[in-house]
Formats: C-alpha cells, sequence, structure tokens
C-alpha cells in the first residue's frame, strides 16, 4: 500500500500540496509495485493539527474520481464521516480510519457501504498521543480494543470479509511499546482477520538507526519485511520500489524458486 499524502505538513517530507503532484505520486508508486492506493487529505502526525471538513474533501474526493479510472484499489485515510461517505461514493474501496469508527456518524457512513474498513488502535488523538502513552500490556490492551471494535462493526451488519485490524504503530506508543508489538504481531492475525501495518519512516525506526525521516527506507524495508513474516497482509509504506524488491526476495527464498519462472 502506497502512501499518497494530500497535504503540505506530511511529517515524512513527501506530502502533495495539489491535484497535479498527488496523482503524478500516485502514478510513479503505481509503476513501482504498489497494489494498493492510500490518500489522506489531513495529517495524522503527533502533534497535528485536524483541518476543516470541506477542505479535506476538497482535498481527497478530485484525487479519488481522477485515479478510479486505473482499476487500482483506493485507500482513503480518514476520521471525518462526511469525507468517508463521499470518498465511497466516488469510488474508495476501503476506509482506513485510524479512530476506528468512534466519530458521531462514522458507522451510519460506511456500515451499508461494501467499503473494507480498517480498524486502527491509537491511544489518545494526533496532538496529545505520543505526550506520555502507558500500558500495562500493550499487546493485550491493543488487541482487546480491535477485538472490540471489530465486535462493533459485525453488530452494525458488516460482514467479516471487509475488515482488517491495524495494532497503530507509533500512535500513542513508546518505542518499547511498538517493538513488543511487531515482535508479537502474530497475535494479531488470530481473530482471523488480515493485519494491516504501518511503519514507514516512523519515529521508532529514527529512534532505531539515528536516522533522519527521508532517510529510514531500508529501516522500513525491513521492518516491513518482519511484519510480513509475521502475519502482516497489508504493509504501507512511502517507500514502494525497496519494500517490494525486499518482499520479493523473501518471497522467492521462500518458494523455492525465482518468481516469474517455471516450477
Amino acid at each position: 500500500m502506497a502512501i499518497i499524502n494530500v497535504t503540505a505538513d506530511s511529517f515524512s517530507g513527501d506530502g502533495c500540496p495539489d491535484l497535479g503532484s498527488a496523482l503524478l505520486a500516485a502514478e510513479r508508486a503505481v509503476k513501482e509495485g504498489a497494489e494498493i492506493l492510500d490518500i489522506g487529505g489531513e495529517s495524522s502526525r503527533p502533534g497535528a493539527t485536524m483541518v476543516s471538513e470541506q477542505q479535506e474533501l476538497d482535498r481527497v474526493v478530485p484525487l479519488v474520481e481522477a485515479l478510479a479510472p486505473l482499476n487500482i484499489p483506493l485507500s482513503i485515510d480518514t476520521v471525518k464521516p462526511a469525507v468517508m461517505r463521499e470518498s465511497i461514493r466516488a469510488g474508495a474501496d476501503l476506509i482506513n480510519d485510524i479512530a476506528s469508527f468512534r466519530a458521531p456518524g462514522a458507522l451510519d457512513a460506511v456500515c451499508g457501504s461494501s467499503a473494507a474498513l480498517s480498524v486502527m488502535h491509537m491511544q489518545g488523538e494526533p496532538g496529545t498521543m505520543q505526550l506520555a502513552p502507558s500500558y500495562r500490556d500493550v499487546v493485550a490492551e491493543v488487541r482487546s480494543f480491535l477485538d472490540e471494535r471489530v465486535r462493533v462493526l459485525l453488530d452494525n451488519g458488516v460482514s467479516r470479509q471487509r475488515i482488517v485490524v491495524d495494532p497503530g504503530f507509533g500512535f500513542g506508543k513508546t518505542l518499547d511499546h511498538n517493538l513488543a508489538l511487531l515482535r508479537h504481531l502474530e497475535v494479531f492475525g488470530e481473530s482471523g482477520f488480515p493485519v494491516f501495518v504501518g511503519v514507514s519512516r516512523k519515529t521508532m525506526l529514527g529512534a532505531i538507526t539515528g536516522r533522519d525521516v527521508r532517510e529510514r527506507v531500508f529501516a522500513g524495508a525491513a521492518a516491513a519485511l518482519l511484519a510480513v513474516q509475521r502475519g502482516a497482509r497489508i504493509v504501507r509504506t512511502h517507500d514502494v520500489a525497496a519494500t517490494r524488491d525486499v518482499l520479493r526476495v523473501w518471497m522467492a527464498v521462500e518458494a523455492d524458486r525465482p518468481p516469474g519462472l517455471a516450477a
């Protein structure tokens, strides 16, 4: 899953300030091997402030409409019910909600659709989530939260086939919390839902490597590989080509023959 940020304040420094640059970024990601595009019109980095509903609609919906003819699955990273609803109308295939559909009206906006839904764990909210995150048992608490949000979706008529779960790396977690979640990622797959992971260029990788956000490509690819080895089905990344190549090498070794060659 390639990240397409239609914002000027993306933490990774690769935000697209207008429709034209966002289209170019999306086309490049597809050429590099992206199989899903994740479009966001509001930054969720630590300390971020919310943008208005209309501003987010103006950023996201025209891009969805422009990309729909490519016939590649489109994910929308939003917490706003109106953006969810209008994005689905425009052709979005997945709603990626860091607030797990807890905003008033969010369930009504998505449950009656056919869109896939990603529920994510976040302690607090983007403006304050990294001030003092605390858990007794981060793996158990995150798993319990995701199970509860999945149950809400199921009780509202969403089929199991539409749901994916995301432990929320970096969303109200310290480095130790993030490492524990990655180390025990298989726990989240035990529920039977596909596991969705986003660690690309995040602060946890900077803390480990000492590298600036733009220099975390190799660390991000390594983390994506570790996640897939532990059961992740979707990896969200700024660096599609590097992540794809790492995963293709691993899959070739696991298959005991190079991809594309006859058995």
